[in-house]
């Protein structure tokens, strides 16, 4: 066999393994969406078919009509909504401090909080939770969406793409008389766009994914998030196995359409950050 012949089946195996791995991947999620579109009761046979005998929304609008899926909806869009906005400014004033600014102690308050992402997420609930009932805000979206309006990562990522922008062009616009606000947000911010895509992304699909902080912080049915009331749902609708996966259907399809339409400014600005600085 010739070079170019084994170089030929080489790439075809390759392509034939990354197929493979791809179908079995993506098998679950496709057999949630096959689900959700069966008539009730008709995934509970063995074995479980794979498509729908006949496609129905029957179990759709069960969802939005008898079980308050919608609310739930909406207040997980506005939770996540909230904390993106937020998180964008946050994060942004703050990675953009840590590249540009000078003020003591910066590279020693930087270093502790790139080690804060070694200590679990879950040690760090309890002592925030009292927090929260300290400020009242236990039961209210203020208490989901304050701890979210800045992360370690949101920082670093910030700070390693800003500290690419060229010096001079913040000493000139100091010159000009311009002030650190205005420097920011006219200077600095417009050639953060990259970056911003890519954390604005990042942060809306953590937030509307996130389950077991608002299970913590939301007692109140009527103030469920999403993913807290499709879990709530399943313990009343445990053998409506159609009805669950439409609810996963609707909890998973915002995210993914967000990221499949964003997809290519996420990694241009994940790989931007890395390399820049």
């Amino acid at each position: 066999m010739s070079g170019v012949g084994q170089s030929w089946w080489h790439v075809s195996r390759v392509n034939g393994a990354l197929l493979v791995l791809s179908v079995l991947s993506l098998a679950p999620l496709l057999w949630m969406a096959s689900v959700s579109f069966m008539p009730r009761g008709e995934a509970s046979q063995f074995p479980p078919p794979f498509l729908p005998s006949a496609f129905t929304l029957d179990n759709y609008r069960e969802l939005f009509a008898r079980t308050g899926v919608s609310r739930n909806f909406g207040n997980s869009l506005l939770v996540s909504a909230a904390i993106t906005l937020l998180s964008l400014l946050v994060n942004t004033m703050a990675g953009y401090a840590f590249a540009k600014l000078r003020f003591r102690g910066r590279e020693r308050i930087f270093q502790l909080l790139l080690a804060a992402l070694v200590i679990p997420a879950q040690v760090a609930m309890l002592p925030l939770f009292l927090l929260m009932k300290q400020l009242g805000l236990v039961n209210s979206y203020w208490g989901v969406i304050i701890p979210g309006m800045a992360t370690v990562f949101g920082i670093f990522l910030v700070r390693q793409y800003a500290r690419s922008i060229p010096d001079d062009l913040i000493e000139a616009a100091r010159i000009d008389g311009a002030g650190e606000l205005r420097i920011f947000f006219q200077v600095v911010l417009p050639m953060l766009k990259p970056v911003l895509v890519t954390l604005a992304t990042f942060t809306f699909m953590g937030a509307w994914n996130d389950f077991m902080w608002p299970l913590i912080v939301l007692t109140d049915q009527e103030r469920y998030t999403l993913p807290v009331a499709l879990a709530a749902l399943s313990r009343e609708h445990i053998m409506d196995v159609e009805l669950m996966m439409a609810g996963a259907m609707v909890t998973v399809l915002p995210v993914l359409l967000l990221f499949l339409l964003l997809q290519r400014y996420y990694i241009q600005g994940l790989l931007l950050g890395s390399v820049k600085g």
